[in-house]
């Protein structure tokens, strides 16, 4: 069995590190600073809704997507035992990601009332595209049904539409902040070098960061080459007997 480079071991520390500090800022943003979110005039059920947004998106399609696209990089064991990790991961994601937008529209004001800016367009193709990337590595990886060429020809568009949707879903909140602090600075006086201003924007680098070092990592080799052992051709040292 081919042995797990090291070399990753650093990108893999890194991430989780990065990770860690998308947690705590996240959270820091939605409790601490709950009183920015809601419409106005404020109602209760708005803000919490509206709190619990940015968390369940974060935490679903970034935090434990990543860790899922991570699993191939650490997990020791079979193949099967990281596919399986990786299928509960991104399913447990993707429950997330459900409430996430259960929380934009499920108030009476309807589906279109959300529904008017690039992070609202992009954030459902995410879901959409990360949904039926989901069911695809589900019927494609684990029905017993399916051929090993079936598998091996949808390998690489898994692998690409993997990686695709958990960058998209990085853009898609970038949108997010972006959107939010300038609804904050513009209509509710935030000021733009307070320490909201510097939790968001810290926030944002912080998810630009994990991003990358996640994609380059999952496109890493996994595992040392084994080498193919060389045959020496057999040579005979003795001397022909002369007549």
């Amino acid at each position: 069995m081919a042995a797990a480079l090291p070399s990753l071991t650093p990108l893999l520390i890194f991430a989780r590190i990065l990770g860690l500090l998308v947690a705590v800022l996240i959270f820091v943003w939605a409790l601490a600073f709950s009183s920015s979110f809601g419409h106005l005039p404020p109602a209760p059920d708005d803000r919490i809704f509206d709190v619990l947004h940015p968390l369940f998106m974060v935490i679903g399609f970034i935090l434990l997507s990543g860790e899922a696209i991570l699993v191939h990089s650490w997990l020791p064991g079979s193949r099967n035992l990281r596919k399986s990790v990786h299928l509960i991961l991104q399913g447990l994601a993707l429950t997330f990601g459900i409430f996430g937008i259960w929380t934009k529209f499920h108030w009476d004001r309807g589906f279109l009332a959300n529904f008017h800016s690039l992070h609202s367009w992009l954030g459902l193709s995410v879901f959409t595209l990360f949904g039926a990337q989901w069911m695809m590595g589900f019927l494609s990886f684990w029905h017993w049904r399916e051929v090993r060429a079936t598998r091996e020809r949808v390998l690489p568009w898994h692998v690409f539409l993997g990686l695709y949707s958990y960058a998209l879903a990085v853009t898609v909140a970038e949108t997010g902040l972006l959107e939010k602090l300038t609804l904050l600075q513009t209509k509710r006086n935030v000021p733009r070098k307070g320490p909201e201003a510097m939790v968001v924007n810290s926030l944002g680098l912080a998810l630009a960061l994990l991003g990358g070092i996640v994609v380059l990592t999952a496109i890493s080799p996994k595992y040392t080459p084994s080498l193919p052992t060389i045959k020496q051709p057999f040579v005979s040292n003795s001397k022909p007997l002369s007549s």
